[in-house]
């Protein structure tokens, strides 16, 4: 079923495969500035048809153009469904911000931090959800979420770095996943795109949010150490 769904997606990928610098959703050097395209030392089988080149030290870098066509892809997909039948998870703490203010922005239903086991899949837990589709910010880190939704037969959009296999999603936005920054502009972009598919928001206009507002801020601490 995945494989069906997401050959369908690559046809429609194709329409948009001669995409300009100019037409990208953000500009080239603010994506590559955010880190989006920067992936891991590792590299699976599944996300190779993402990747542009390896650099020297060895990191495999991200084609821009084909997040920002996943990016619109996802949008149009997920725009069709009702906005609280959506539900986007993210156990890593980067994700977790952009997560809250995807929801604000889009009436999608956020679960940050520890995914607890039956939320998707266990009809006795009391606080048990149901939405028509997932988004996870990370196939692994968000596993649990994966193996609930497939097992109940949802749809499953993933941000996949260059070290993420794709079993189980549907859709793959092929992006840097583990940046603070880059998961900001990444959920950022994709909320804004969704509005503009459903009609909310006019395609010159940009959401009340910035991207600064997704970013999850650190301590002093954090930035001392």
């Amino acid at each position: 079923m995945s494989e069906v769904k997401d050959e369908k997606v690559g046809k429609e990928g194709e329409t948009t495969g001669v995409t300009t610098e100019e037409e990208l959703l953000l500009p080239r050097d603010t994506l590559l500035s955010a880190g989006t395209h920067i992936g891991t030392r590792m590299k699976s089988r599944d996300v190779e048809q993402f990747i542009y080149r390896v650099r020297p030290d060895g990191l495999f870098v991200l084609d821009v153009k084909k997040t920002d066509e996943r990016l619109r892809v996802s949008a149009k997909f997920l725009a069709r469904f009702e906005q609280s039948k959506i539900a986007v998870a993210a156990a890593r703490l980067y994700a977790q911000e952009p997560v809250r203010k995807f929801g604000e922005v889009t009436g999608a239903i956020p679960i940050v931090g520890r995914f607890i086991p039956g939320l998707l899949s266990n009809p006795l837990y009391p606080k048990r959800i149901e939405p028509d589709v997932l988004i996870v910010s990370d196939p692994r880190a968000d596993s649990q979420a994966v193996i609930e939704a497939s097992s109940v037969g949802l749809p499953i959009v993933a941000l996949c770095s260059t070290d993420n296999d794709f079993s189980g999603v549907d859709l793959v936005i092929p992006t840097n996943n583990k940046g603070r920054r880059a998961l900001a502009i990444v959920y950022w972009l994709l909320a804004r795109q969704i509005l503009r598919e459903r009609g909310e928001l006019a395609a010159d206009k940009d959401l009340a949010l910035t991207v600064e507002d997704f970013e999850t801020k650190i301590s002093r601490e954090d930035e001392g150490s």
